[in-house]
């Protein structure tokens, strides 16, 4: 079962499954593409992911977060707030 315990056990997770394709990407591509520097905390058996930035964010990085967070809006509409609840704190 994963994370987000959309799924029987033993089955596939495909909320889970598409959390971790989108954020790890997109801290891939922060890194790789943009060249932002960070600081990424993860454990992967529970989930957890953080990712602080080390200075003021591009305009293209700033891009990749709006497409981050309006895909995983996206699939909490689609499969539920139960699933998957999207939270925005700036800090």
């Amino acid at each position: 079962m994963g994370h987000a315990e959309y799924s029987k056990p033993g089955k596939p997770d495909v909320v889970c499954a598409a959390v971790s394709a989108l954020t790890i990407g997109t801290v891939n591509s922060l890194e790789e593409l943009a060249g932002e520097r960070l600081k990424v905390s993860q454990d992967g058996k529970t989930g957890y992911l953080r990712c602080d930035f080390e200075g003021t964010l591009q305009e293209k990085s700033n891009f990749l977060m709006d497409a981050m967070t309006f895909s995983l809006e996206a699939i909490s509409r689609e499969y539920g707030q139960k699933y998957l609840q999207v939270k925005i704190e700036e800090v």
